[in-house]
């Protein structure tokens, strides 16, 4: 069965990383380091303000700026972009920054920072510890799809697809048309080559010869990208959750969904065991009542937090971020307990991407400044927007609409057989990228083989979102640079969730010290 694909439920909640999305307009690709290109010294000159960051409750100690870097690096002077920065200075002797991103694509850096940090700050010992909000996402000119009014429906027996494709297709474009109007101009610069030239940027504006990086899932393609890019540049860098440079979106969201359902499958395990499981005791049984509440809140939505329909692919959306982690599980079950006995959406909201209520904007009304926008004007349904925005603009396939409608039996197999639950939910966004320019072939053609320090990539066994194999893959490709550290155990990236890789991740970028190529770190090596 084909999901409701609607620019509210789709793009709405945050996917993961490897999901498939819109693709930008008119994608301008800029031009590579080793290309003649325009004066940018403007731009590198440029010192960052820091100033206490602003609301309420915040930690004394956290500090926000920004960096401004071109729209479009092939014509600086067509536009600017404000990027938000936030950091915790060192404590101790600083021998640089440490950049972090959080992945996504579409996660900003600085919510994260003001909510949890904790598990960073051994790293000011020695660093300032930064993190931003890329083009596009958060308060850097955060790009939208609207309010969500436009619905586009695809029927789950395939007769309106026979009967009339053309008509299906039509409403695609006409949703990518709504981001485009809802985004304003960054959309067309949006993307992961342009989102490595603005690290850049900040490396040399932070005053560092060389970046420290540590970035997670979705962040460890940025971080190979600018390894191409900028090795000359590179100083300490860490890859943990490791996304794949290679495979088609189709692809990678079989391999999303597949690891989803298993987390899945683990978590109903672990519920029934709970007498206060909303699905009972009987594991069978309880998987087939997670498929009929998400088949009964797309035919019947609830009111959701918002006072808009929280339908069956809105939970599937909020299920996906909380099986990231096995911490999660406890209150992912009083979650849904609340929404299958009281139709009360609030707490399985709390586990999807969110900001404001979604921006009631005219086409006049999107931002075209540059500068950053208010936290509250930050639209609700940015961070998976943004998600399909740089997907598509990092992704070179773009399949017609005959191949689309021709396979998508085919498609609709293969993907119910990865997961009942997430299947609908992944293809739904593969379709989505229909008709859009193809995306860069930078990151699929050029970034392997980099002549750059030695890098740590952390890879996660039992991880649902990327499979411990794109590890190896990446590694593989980056070339002789790239040292594996495999942990053995579960969830979504290691350094939050083992103490044995933050263990190793810190004294990597702390003392420069590697673990051999191959070694790993288990369960045992986490025991207290």
């Amino acid at each position: 069965m084909l999901a409701k694909l609607s620019t509210q439920p789709m793009l709405r909640r945050c996917a993961v990383t490897g999901a498939a999305g819109l693709a930008v307009l008119g994608t301008a690709l800029p031009t590579g380091p080793d290309s003649p290109e325009p004066d940018l010294t403007r731009f590198y000159g440029q010192k960052i303000s820091w100033a206490k960051c602003p609301g309420e409750g915040l930690p004394k100690d956290l500090q926000c700026g920004k960096v401004t870097v071109p729209l479009d690096y092939a014509h600086p002077r067509a536009g600017t972009l404000d990027l938000a920065l936030a950091r915790y200075r060192a404590t101790g002797d600083r021998r640089g920054s440490v950049l972090l991103n959080f992945g996504g694509p579409g996660v900003p850096g600085v919510p994260e920072f003001m909510t949890g940090a904790k598990d960073f700050m051994e790293l000011t010992d020695n660093y300032d510890i930064i993190t931003f909000d890329p083009r596009g996402v958060g308060r850097s000119s955060p790009v939208s799809c609207g309010d969500g009014q436009e619905n586009i429906e695809i029927p789950d027996d395939g007769t309106e697809l026979g009967r009339d494709p053309q008509s299906v297709l039509k409403q695609l474009r006409k949703a990518a048309d709504t981001c485009a109007r809802h985004s304003g101009p960054v959309l067309p610069h949006i993307g992961t080559v342009n989102a490595s030239r603005d690290m850049d940027v900040m490396r040399q504006a932070l005053g560092d010869d060389k970046l420290n990086y540590l970035g997670f899932s979705y962040g460890t393609r940025l971080g190979a990208v600018y390894a191409a890019q900028f090795p000359e540049k590179v100083g300490r860098l860490v890859l943990d959750g490791v996304d794949t440079l290679t495979e088609p979106l189709t692809e990678q969201g079989v391999a999303g969904a597949r690891g989803q359902q298993k987390a899945l499958d683990e978590f109903i395990g672990w519920c029934v065991k709970d007498i206060a499981c909303p699905f009972g005791q009987d594991v069978r049984e309880a998987r087939k009542q997670v498929v009929r509440l998400v088949d009964s809140l797309d035919a019947d939505p609830v009111p959701s937090a918002f006072g808009e329909p929280f339908t069956g692919q809105d939970l599937v959306g909020a299920l996906g971020q909380a099986l990231y982690s096995e911490e999660l599980w406890p209150s992912l079950e009083r979650a849904l307990a609340s929404l299958v006995e009281d139709g009360d959406t609030h707490a399985i909201e709390t586990f999807t991407g969110g900001g404001a209520a979604p921006a009631r904007r005219e086409e006049t009304d999107a931002p075209h400044d540059g500068a950053l926008v208010d936290e509250e004007d930050v639209p609700l349904d940015n961070m998976p927007a943004a998600l399909m925005a740089i997907n598509c603009a990092d992704d070179p396939d773009r399949p017609t609409g005959r191949q689309i409608i021709g396979g998508l039996d085919r498609l609709r197999a293969e993907y119910d057989r990865a997961s009942p639950v997430f299947g609908p939910y992944r293809l739904s966004g593969v379709l989505m990228c229909y008709g859009r320019p193809r995306g860069t072939d930078f990151i699929r053609d050029e970034v392997k083989d980099v002549a750059t320090p030695k890098m740590l990539l952390v890879g996660t066994r039992g991880d649902p979102a990327t499979p411990y194999r794109w590890t190896v893959e990446t590694a593989r490709r980056l070339g002789s640079s790239a040292v594996v550290l495999d942990n053995k155990g579960s969830g979504h990236t290691g350094y939050s969730s083992s103490k044995c890789v933050h263990g190793k991740v810190d004294s990597f970028l702390l003392y420069g010290t590697l673990p051999p190529d191959g070694s790993s770190c288990g369960p045992e090596d986490d025991e207290r």
